[in-house]
């Protein structure tokens, strides 16, 4: 039999429904495998074998009488930004370094609801604020394709820990590229939904109206299955959507006979690598031999995307990361004389030094007599870049564009330079900021044998379009992608 770690969700799905793997046996596999391989990877910041195992055996009952979800038995990983009621929840950060939430995210209790596993928790950037994972306060998560590079971030963890085959899938959150972005370094599928397809309450906030959950997995169909599982209405979050959620699986079918793809001119530019640009034209080769028309468009406004994203996102940090004062919960300083030096020290002291610029940068934004000048500029060029998208999906079923400019770059290379650090986003963050959906495929790999993906973006709710594109593009590619063996 195959080690149960080194199958696709769908494959381990079909497997357990069979009665050829219990999800016990593929828990154990996956738990050995953590404990062998995740020493040098450094994906999980706290593993729950005993949990999982009871889940599992809890899964295997439901399994035998033949009462089970997509996702009863799956182990799956879990990026640590999301809440977990009582296991710790760190966002990777000293600030939270021992926070036991006393509630489940809505994620959670739907894939508690299907029975699903949860090994562990994964890695991050600290509260999500990074495109390298080297700003977890605890440690640096390394890329299992060449343990010297970066997994990409925030959802380095989420990304490492499925190219690693540490789990079956992941959750991880993408604000401005943090799902899709590791996906790409990690040559896994990483999918960020729209916004507002799945619930936010339980996502620690980094930036309210640009965070959204969404999978990570290593085929398009598994990275579907996980994404009908995890959205819907939720009465806890008023910015989630009330549509009903469709069949995701069900789009990944064959042709694009009656599809267009758009290509912007603004994502092919000076300083994209060279072997990036070659995997990115084979794929939408790809699309094209399977019927799909390829148009050249437009999307004007994207060279403003970058600063326009670093006034909201660092504006809606500073908001939101006003809570963590050593008050209520979360990590206090020790030595102060007064409520002011305790709330100065806890701070200082709590955050890293990238929060802690995102902090200083969003409370400038936001200060008198500059919030005309930068949020309510901003927010006037972000709906510019909602307007460009949607008056490219007038001409086309779906756009295609790199997710970054280069592969994962070596450890520290960038760390010391912050603006380099956030033009490795460049690609990703206008999606965000519209608030629509992407996901990175895999397209190839470049010189060095590193991963490279290729992004497909849709209109608003048009997941099904984007599924259905994503699925063609990886069957037309058939990459022999062998998986790092550490």
């Amino acid at each position: 039999m195959n080690n149960p770690a080194d199958l696709t969700l769908t494959d381990l799905r079909d497997m357990l429904d069979k009665g050829d793997v219990s999800s016990e046996e593929a828990t154990r596999a996956y738990l050995d495998r953590i404990e062998k391989i995740d020493p040098k990877v450094r994906s999980f910041v706290t593993i729950t074998g005993e949990k999982a195992l009871e889940q599992a055996r809890k899964a295997d009952k439901v399994i035998s009488r033949g009462e089970a979800s997509p996702l009863t038995g799956i182990p799956l990983g879990i990026k640590d930004v999301i809440c977990t009621k009582g296991v710790k929840t760190t966002c990777s950060s000293k600030m939270l370094g021992n926070f036991v939430p006393p509630y489940n995210a809505t994620v959670m209790e739907r894939l508690e609801a299907q029975g699903a596993v949860m090994l562990g928790k994964l890695n991050m950037d600290e509260f999500a604020m990074g495109s390298s994972t080297e700003n977890s306060a605890f440690f640096q998560t390394r890329n299992p394709w060449d343990l010297d590079r970066i997994p990409g971030g925030s959802s380095g963890g989420s990304a490492a820990s499925v190219a690693s085959r540490l789990c079956a899938a992941s959750l991880g959150s993408d604000t401005g590229g943090s799902i899709r972005q590791p996906a790409s370094h990690c040559g896994v599928v990483g999918m960020k939904p729209t916004y507002g397809r799945v619930s936010r309450f339980g996502l620690v906030a980094f930036a309210s109206s640009l965070d959204q959950i969404g999978p990570l997995a290593r085929s398009v169909k598994d990275c579907a299955v996980l994404l009908q599982a995890i959205s819907g209405p939720d009465t806890k979050d008023s910015t989630c959507l009330p549509q009903p959620v469709p069949a995701y699986a069900d789009a990944c079918i064959k042709g694009l006979d009656d599809f267009t793809i758009g290509i912007p001119d603004e994502y092919f530019v000076d300083g994209l690598d060279p072997d990036v640009e070659k995997a990115v034209q084979a794929g939408i080769e790809a699309l094209a031999s399977q019927g799909a028309e390829i148009r050249r468009i437009s999307l004007p406004h994207t060279g403003y995307a970058v600063a326009t994203y670093y006034i909201i996102a660092t504006a809606e940090a500073s908001s939101n990361l006003s809570r963590y004062d050593g008050v209520k919960y979360g990590f206090r300083a020790e030595d102060y004389s007064s409520l002011m030096e305790m709330y100065k020290e806890t701070r200082a002291k709590g955050f890293g030094a990238e929060v802690k610029r995102r902090i200083m940068l969003g409370t400038y934004c936001l200060s008198a007599g500059y919030y005309d000048a930068f949020y309510k500029k901003a927010s006037k060029v972000r709906t510019l870049i909602i307007q460009d998208f949607k008056d490219a999906f007038q001409e086309c079923d779906a756009v295609a564009a790199p997710v970054a400019p280069t592969t994962a770059f070596r450890l520290g290379e960038k760390v010391h330079n912050p603006i380099q650090m956030y033009l490795s986003d460049i690609f990703t963050i206008p999606v965000n900021l519209a608030g629509i959906p992407g996901i990175s495929v895999p397209c190839g790999l470049d010189s060095k044998g590193l991963p490279i993906g290729l992004q497909l973006m849709t209109g608003h709710l048009q997941e099904e379009k984007l599924f259905r594109a994503a699925f063609n593009l990886e069957a037309a590619l058939d990459l022999d992608i062998s998986w790092p063996e550490l």
